[in-house]
């Protein structure tokens, strides 16, 4: 075997995933106005993602928690181009055949302008969300914004461990479609060297921080 090759791989089997609560403590130490700035920054980077979109896209984003980059920006820059918004729904098929929560996300359209004023209910797993007869798998989607813990310079997303995202974006991403466009959303500390990838992870194919976009 070439030494590079050697060391390489050596490399790669050691890389760890530092603990989530690195992430999340910092988020949580950021005011409400930093918070609110670091979005508003996020948010003039959208029309660069614009580019790459039909016009009157479907958009599927999240309701931010837990210190989470806001994501109010993003539903605002929906409205303002003529973008359709949508929300995630857990479970939203019931139990699959063994007893477990379905983890196949679906998507329910959004009228309102602010996401405060959307009713929800919470769901067993603790999230947000809003209910709707009207719903769209991920694949009728344009663009899904995914919720993340940290990202690497490859791409590779770290999530909060439920599995939910790469269940929902798994079969179209081994299939080779051309979308949902998978854009991550988060501060720029949350961006990190390198992360260990598991077989089933689904990478992103942009990210979108304060300081700017970038696709891999």
């Amino acid at each position: 075997m070439h030494p590079e090759l050697k060391n390489s791989e050596s490399k790669e089997a050691t890389v760890s995933n530092p603990p989530r609560r690195q992430f999340t403590r910092q988020r949580r130490k950021l005011t409400d106005g930093e918070r609110r700035q670091y979005a508003r920054m996020s948010s003039l980077h959208l029309r660069k993602l614009q580019q790459r979109l039909p016009p009157r896209a479907r958009i599927g984003l999240y309701y931010d928690g837990f210190g989470e980059l806001p994501t109010q920006p993003i539903l605002d820059w929906c409205q303002r181009v003529g973008y359709f918004p949508y929300l995630p729904v857990v479970g939203s098929l019931g139990l699959d055949g063994k007893g477990n929560i379905d983890k196949h996300l679906r998507f329910v359209p959004i009228y309102q302008s602010k996401l405060v004023n959307i009713p929800t209910r919470i769901h067993s797993l603790g999230m947000k969300q809003n209910h709707h007869r009207r719903l769209l798998w991920a694949q009728e989607l344009d663009v899904i914004i995914c919720p993340l813990v940290a990202v690497d310079l490859n791409g590779n997303r770290m999530g909060m461990g439920g599995g939910f995202y790469d269940t929902t974006l798994g079969n179209s991403y081994r299939s080779g479609a051309k979308k949902p466009l998978k854009i991550g959303w988060c501060y720029d500390f949350q961006v990190v060297e390198q992360l260990q990838r598991q077989p089933w992870d689904v990478p992103l194919d942009g990210l979108i921080t304060p300081s700017g976009i970038r696709w891999f």
